[in-house]
């Protein structure tokens, strides 16, 4: 694809779209450009005061956009399920989710306030609760999707279910993999059920992106020091890190079921394209099960 920017999204105008995240990075970029074509944006943040810095720095370049923050901890289900239930009350329907938010490489295993591993718990099982909560205002919208920023780290993954929290044997990479992964089977097996619906399902990575993401994952200086240093030289900026999540999230012909990416070398940066998916993603079982497995762990189930 050829030089597709921002600039090249459809008006929003009246849309309303959430994004998980919204206060650094990739979620903020999408919020300024999704905010600069029209939208109403919900900036879903675990910082509040980091909200009101995005906030503000959308005022200052769009005067007259539409704006709110509002708090989400993915870590919690019981914050999750308060957070829809504010948007039950305060919005009439939801356009866009964009469930970017997103935890990794924790070197030391940690745990939600439910005690699941913290990277799945966060990446996977905060975004499934929090995509099903609000599927009612979704379902209200008149062509709503779902957008879920999953990674190229998904090839290493495999969904580990004798060790799904990483009890027995914990791994920073490996975990990280497995809830990216875990992102994509959901996308996928969201969009195969919502098939009957005006639902679409859609999935994005961002290639490597350069937005501080290595030097807030707690591993030691030298070595934060020198990825960041790698992801400068070899992926991308932020702002181009999020345009397969937008494109994804606003193209007319983008169809439920599909993956986007960067179309450069092993999908590191470039220009929006189809992306691809390994086998593991795609397996119809795993997906069967991972989902079970997700309504169980956290008690929400879909009404589709």
């Amino acid at each position: 694809m050829t030089n597709w920017t921002a600039e090249n999204i459809p008006d929003q105008t009246g849309r309303i779209v959430v994004i998980t995240g919204a206060s650094s990075g990739i979620g903020a970029a999408a919020a300024l450009a999704l905010a600069s074509k029209g939208a109403h944006i919900i900036l879903a943040v675990r910082d509040p005061a980091r909200g009101d810095a995005i906030r503000a720095r959308i005022s200052s370049q769009h005067p007259n956009a539409k704006t709110a923050v509002a708090t989400l901890d993915l870590a919690s289900l019981a914050n999750v399920r308060a957070f829809a239930t504010r948007m039950g009350s305060t919005v009439p329907h939801i356009d866009i989710l964009l469930n970017n938010a997103g935890l990794g490489l924790q070197p030391i295993r940690g745990t939600t306030d439910d005690g699941f591993e913290r990277q799945f718990g966060t990446n996977h099982l905060g975004h499934f609760a929090l995509t099903g909560l609000l599927l009612p205002q979704l379902l209200a919208a008149t062509a709503p999707r779902v957008v879920t920023i999953a990674s190229i780290a998904h090839r290493r993954g495999r969904i580990d279910f004798a060790d799904l929290q990483g009890e027995r044997a914990y791994n920073a990479s490996k975990a990280y993999s497995q809830s990216k992964l875990a992102n994509l089977l959901f996308a996928f097996d969201l969009a195969r059920r919502a098939a009957t619906t005006p639902l679409l399902s859609v999935a994005a990575h961002p290639g490597v992106a350069s937005t501080g993401f290595v030097a807030a994952i707690g591993m030691p200086a030298y070595k934060a020091a020198i990825g960041n240093l790698a992801i400068r030289l070899f992926g991308q900026n932020a702002t181009k890190g999020a345009l397969p999540g937008l494109y994804a999230a606003t193209m007319p012909e983008v169809k439920s079921g599909q993956y986007w990416g960067p179309d450069g070398f092993m999908e590191i940066r470039g220009q929006p394209r189809l992306a691809k998916a390994e086998p593991q993603a795609k397996d119809l079982e795993t997906a069967r099960r991972l989902w079970e497995v997700s309504e169980k762990l956290t008690g929400v189930s879909y009404s589709l």
